[in-house]
């Protein structure tokens, strides 16, 4: 069995995520799907509110196989304990994907016991508009050890960011806006009624 595991930040996730997911789904029997924290990142959002809109995403995603889930239990901040987490659930003779974005590769020789986890799963690399894939990046990876490709695919021209700053539903679907809106998530939000008293 050929399971991919996508972690994400989802600070919210957006249709780029949705987009990647159906990408996957096409080509591995299961994709497992969690919130991430990331340590190399600052989080604003609570990760149940972000793995509450991870399984929105999912639900609105029309895929035949219906291969794609949301795996919470596999979140840490490790992913070497991710995947040891995921042995334990579908064997040790799985073949693992660990699949991350463009932006995260220059972070990737920092990761913990990283050779251990190149030694045992593949790496899948997914282009992000306005991230170059960094030559030397990958060099180092390899001569880590590391079995990395480069999905055939470019993400949407979205980011969880830009929604963060400027509160941009486009990047979003709508059950997530609706999420976000009626648990009154990120600080843009919060200032939209003080900008609207003083009209």
């Amino acid at each position: 069995m050929r399971i991919a595991l996508f972690g994400t930040s989802a600070d919210p996730p957006t249709a780029g995520h949705q987009a990647i997911m159906s990408w996957l789904s096409q080509d591995y029997d299961r994709i497992a799907v969690w919130a991430a924290n990331n340590p190399f990142k600052t989080q604003l959002t609570p990760l149940e509110h972000r793995a509450a809109m991870l399984q929105l995403l999912i639900a609105d995603i029309q895929t035949p196989k219906q291969n794609i889930a949301l795996e919470q239990e596999l979140s840490s901040f490790r992913t070497i304990e991710t995947l040891e987490k995921a042995k334990k659930r579908w064997g040790e003779n799985t073949d693992f994907t660990v699949v991350i974005g463009a932006d995260l590769l220059t972070q990737l020789p920092q990761w913990y016991r990283i050779e251990d986890l190149l030694q045992q799963v593949q790496l899948l690399v997914i282009p992000r508009p306005g991230y170059v894939i960094d030559e030397s990046s990958l060099h180092k990876i390899q001569q880590l050890g590391g079995k990395i490709a480069i999905a055939n695919l470019t993400g949407l021209n979205v980011s969880s960011t830009e929604y963060r700053k400027h509160g941009d539903d486009q990047a979003l679907i709508p059950p997530v806006v609706d999420y976000i809106h009626q648990k009154k998530l990120y600080q843009w939000q919060e200032q939209t009624p003080n900008k609207l008293s003083t009209l």
